[in-house]
């Protein structure tokens, strides 16, 4: 008799999905949905019966005939601050209405337990770090807005329909099959493997808290095994500043081009100037600390681009 938990991910073909179905697979059974737009072109191990293609936002979302779904993990999502703002519709249409969906679909699948993938930075804004589950969420982009948004549905329908929804706030996320992302780490290791400047948008001022996606995939585990209660909030965080300049400069490091270019462009609307959050929650309540370092995590993820070949810069790019 099979007593292993089934899991469903939504967007599990993206990055992180990649990187998560990987590790939950070994002792799950493990169900993705996604309509494959975004979706990485590494790191799938999975195979046709552990997917399938099909939009959280599709009226037959529901007919889908999953058996026996006892958790699922939402990541499906446009995750583009810059997006947000050209188009803050379609936005609100896959992040706030699509996890309105997905919720209503864990409900009539009798789930227990619900995974929201939230942000940090984004739905808190401009506040002074490091930044905690208490602090006022005050986005700044339509694509925070959409995930408050998203938080909000999670706290209702925990207290309504008695489901264990628990919102994960990542920091900005890094690692192996990202090369499709339009991140800052992705994109600096593209401009360093082409021998083009680095761009940076404003002073490189601006921090983020930097998260490996190994520690991110642990910490998303944890979470579901975890003995929590519905409506909860925690941030998921390295819990280090680096700002944009500081990113930049590691990665000439572990490149071995200490003296590549960098140029530096007018900053962006909408997006956070610092950030980085304290993880001191999901530590004291199951666990969870990051084991990466920044400098290690960069110079994993280099050698992992390196390893892709030029294929790896040819490749398509979203921000799936």
């Amino acid at each position: 008799m099979n007593d292993r938990k089934k899991t469903l991910i939504t967007g599990g073909r993206g990055f992180i999905g990649v990187n998560l179905f990987q590790k939950l697979n070994k002792t799950r059974d493990v169900i993705v949905l996604d309509n494959l737009q975004r979706s990485s072109p590494t790191g799938w191990t999975g195979n046709e019966t552990n997917i399938i293609k099909s939009d959280i936002l599709d009226p037959s979302f529901l007919d889908i005939p999953f058996d026996d779904i006892t958790d699922v993990v939402h990541l499906a999502a446009y995750g583009s601050v810059v997006e947000s703002i050209s188009d803050p519709l379609a936005n609100f249409i896959v992040n706030a209405q699509g996890t309105l969906k997905a919720l209503q679909s864990a409900v009539s699948l009798g789930a227990k337990r619900f995974i929201f993938a939230s942000t940090g930075g984004a739905l808190i804004g401009d506040a002074i770090p490091p930044v905690d589950e208490l602090a006022l969420p005050k986005p700044i982009s339509p694509y925070g807005a959409s995930k408050l948004c998203g938080e909000a549905y999670c706290h209702a329908f925990a207290k309504s329909y008695d489901l264990e929804t628990i919102c994960l706030r990542f920091g900005n996320v890094y690692g192996p099959h990202s090369a499709h992302k339009k991140g800052a780490v992705t994109m600096f290791i593209k401009a360093l493997m082409n021998d083009e400047p680095i761009v940076i948008y404003g002073s490189g001022d601006a921090s983020r808290d930097y998260i490996h996606v190994d520690d991110l995939c642990r910490g998303i585990s944890m979470a579901l095994e975890a003995p929590l209660e519905g409506g909860d909030v925690f941030h998921l965080a390295s819990g280090r500043e680096t700002t944009v300049l500081e990113l930049a400069k590691i990665l000439c490091k572990v490149s071995g081009k200490s003296n590549h270019p960098i140029e530096f462009r007018a900053a962006r609307t909408g997006e956070v100037n610092r950030n980085f959050a304290d993880y001191a929650k999901a530590k004291s309540t199951f666990n969870f600390s990051p084991i990466w370092t920044i400098e290690d995590g960069l110079a994993e993820t280099w050698e992992w681009f390196l390893a892709q070949g030029d294929d790896i810069l040819l490749g398509q790019t979203s921000d799936a």
